[in-house]
């Protein structure tokens, strides 16, 4: 091949190659415009669905309810709380620092947009395989936090960008920086550091100290997880780790974040603990609407709890379950302590809030076995009975049902009193069908039970379901003397600038039996803590109550009281699972006496009412009329 031919053919070559990579240029630059004709036509399609900015500062939130004890103290804050605006100014050096150490170490160097920050976040993110950083500044935060929702989506995010350019173009840094502290989310419905200041240590934002501003701006993170009260050493841990971040950044000498460390005993969180009265808490919530209607005021509402009785009923069911749980295969309690007038001081929903928030003690529904015998009872009385009044316990069938005693024997003839204390199934349903069922639920309405209760045989014996806050109410009567009652947890309402809102006046539905039968019941159910099936709930002073299981040992109640407190335990499992042989008279008595013995302490004894030197029914009385229609219906009853 000559010369000629050859230097022809690398021309030709040269040639070729300059117009492929011609038209790859233009390939290229037509691709790139069209890329930035697309790009733009989704930035304007994001930007155009943007929401309204100009409502960037408008708080959009629930209203909170911050809810009291009876002594003014702070029980527990339901809704979103917000603090007064606070600016850097008025804050100490160490909390914007903190926050920018952890969150943001260059935000008065970037436009909004932290490039580094992101391909520092990328790189670790590929080595790791998963997400373990984030590059997100303080100023897309607020972005987000302010405009739109939490949502991950290329949408989302492309609209957060767009907004934190918006805001840095349009505020300065520390207007940005004022906004963030000022909304940011805290935990625990709070939102800004003045409000978590108040919440988390109970002072103001301006008294933090270097290791509470730690404390706070480890929160950002997860609030959740590093809450001061809920985890107390995941906080601290957290805390130690801003701290150390803060020292990276050159905002603190090592010695002094060694004094700041220092300061940890100092900062703990104020009081509200872990499960602290959150099923009561829940409970009054729920009841809030019916008085007032918050709308967007934050409200306060003073209720009935008595702060130490609640803790020392949280500690003993604590304690009982703890010790028995496994042994007698019980797994929860719920526990309910008034006053006479029905005002709750104490409630324990179940054994552990945190695990579930189902309210045992006002909204299951069981059934409570012998303790619905005291309403069968006072239906006797009324119908012509008395505590003298004598039965036979012997075999006995109404249709094709048999009450079986618990003892599995007879016990001959024995009082209505007696009856009662030593809880005996057969007289319990004679009583019940020569009053007439009807009328034994009749006064099960009168003191206060609303849960459907059936005309049958077995209503005696406590075979309908009740709760265990009404059942509680209801015995109320009895240790008032006749009068019944609604039990209630509020006493006032008022909006936070102190206005007025609501204040319980009057009472319940008035007397509900007569004062001569109220006596009677006393002393009959003092008379089953004496001798009877709740000699285990005894205590060294006038109290009266009653024992309740129900079949196959599903459900264990002790309801009782003195003349100052009306108590009722329940315990079981919520799938009814039977336990281990437990029994009215067993653990819930047991607590029962626990709980009310140290509620008592140093309280002087009172007589129940109409049980005292001379009072109550004596026994010889002359037969009230009555007692002949009583026994002539019985008779017939037990005939059909």
């Amino acid at each position: 091949m000559t010369k000629k031919r050859r230097g022809k053919r690398k021309v030709e070559r040269r040639r070729k190659r300059k117009t492929r990579l011609k038209a790859l240029a233009q390939g290229v630059f037509v691709a790139a415009i069209w890329g930035f004709i697309a790009l733009m036509g989704i930035t304007a399609w994001y930007a155009y669905h943007l929401p309204d900015v100009s409502k960037a500062l408008d708080a959009t939130r629930r209203p909170a309810i911050t809810i009291l004890a009876a002594d003014g103290s702070e029980i527990a804050t339901m809704g979103d709380l917000y603090g007064m605006p606070v600016s850097l100014e008025t804050l100490p050096p160490a909390l914007p620092r903190a926050v920018l150490a952890t969150e943001d170490r260059r935000f008065y160097r970037h436009f909004g947009l932290d490039v580094i920050g992101l391909a520092r976040a990328a790189l670790a993110n590929i080595m790791a395989g998963r997400i373990v950083q984030g590059g997100s500044t303080i100023t897309q935060q607020v972005a987000k936090n302010l405009f739109l929702t939490p949502e991950r989506t290329i949408k989302r995010k492309a609209q957060e960008v767009l907004l934190a350019l918006w805001l840095e173009r349009k505020f300065s840094k520390d207007q940005i920086l004022t906004v963030y502290l000022n909304r940011v989310y805290l935990g625990n419905g709070v939102y800004g550091m003045a409000a978590a200041a108040r919440k988390y240590f109970g002072i103001p934002a301006r008294q933090l100290s270097t290791y509470q501003a730690a404390m706070l701006a480890g929160l950002l993170k997860a609030p959740s997880r590093y809450n001061p009260r809920s985890n107390p050493k995941l906080a601290a841990k957290r805390a130690s780790q801003v701290l150390a971040n803060m020292v990276a950044a050159g905002y603190l000498a090592p010695a002094e974040a060694k004094r700041a460390k220092a300061q940890k005993t100092r900062s703990v969180a104020v009081s509200g603990g872990r499960g602290f009265a959150r099923y009561f808490a829940d409970w009054v919530v729920e009841q809030v609407s019916g008085y007032v209607t918050p709308g967007n005021r934050d409200i306060v509402v003073l209720t009935t709890l008595n702060a130490a009785l609640q803790r020392l009923a949280e500690a003993k069911a604590k304690a009982m379950l703890d010790k028995t749980a496994k042994k007698f295969k019980v797994s929860e309690t719920a526990l309910v302590a008034m006053s006479p007038d029905g005002a709750v001081s104490a409630m324990v929903g179940g054994r552990d809030y945190m695990k579930s928030q189902f309210n045992r003690a006002t909204q299951a529904l069981r059934q409570p076995g012998s303790a619905f015998k005291p309403f069968v009872y006072l239906a006797g009385l009324e119908a012509g009975l008395s505590p003298e009044s004598r039965f036979v316990d012997a075999p006995l069938t109404i249709g094709t049902w048999s009450p079986r005693n618990f003892s599995r024997r007879f016990e001959g003839e024995v009082s209505m009193g007696e009856a009662l204390a030593r809880s005996i199934n057969t007289v319990a349903v004679r009583v019940s069908e020569g009053a007439g069922r009807g009328n034994v639920i009749k006064v099960a309405r009168r003191l206060g039970l609303t849960s459907n209760l059936k005309a049958d045989p077995s209503l005696a014996l406590g075979s309908g379901e009740v709760g265990l806050i009404e059942l509680t109410a209801a015995y109320a009567a009895f240790a008032n003397g006749g009068y019944g009652v609604w039990p209630y947890a509020i006493k006032e309402i008022r909006e936070a600038s102190g206005r007025e809102l609501y204040r319980r006046s009057g009472s319940g539905p008035g007397r509900v039996m007569d004062a001569r039968h109220a006596a009677a019941m006393n002393s009959m159910l003092s008379e089953a803590m004496k001798s009877g099936t709740g000699r285990a709930a005894g205590l060294p002073r006038p109290v009266a109550g009653k024992t309740g299981t129900s079949q196959n040992f599903r459900d264990a109640w002790f309801v009782g009281y003195s003349a100052e407190l009306v108590t009722g335990v329940w315990m079981g499992n919520d799938n009814g699972k039977p336990m281990a042989k437990v029994t009215g008279g067993g653990l819930p008595a047991k607590l029962w006496r626990d709980f009310m013995a140290a509620a008592l302490q140093g309280a002087p004894p009172r007589s129940l009412p109409g049980v005292g030197p001379g009072a109550g029914l004596r026994a010889g009385q002359k037969l009230d009329p009555k007692e002949k229609g009583f026994w002539d219906k019985l008779l017939a009853a037990v005939s059909n």
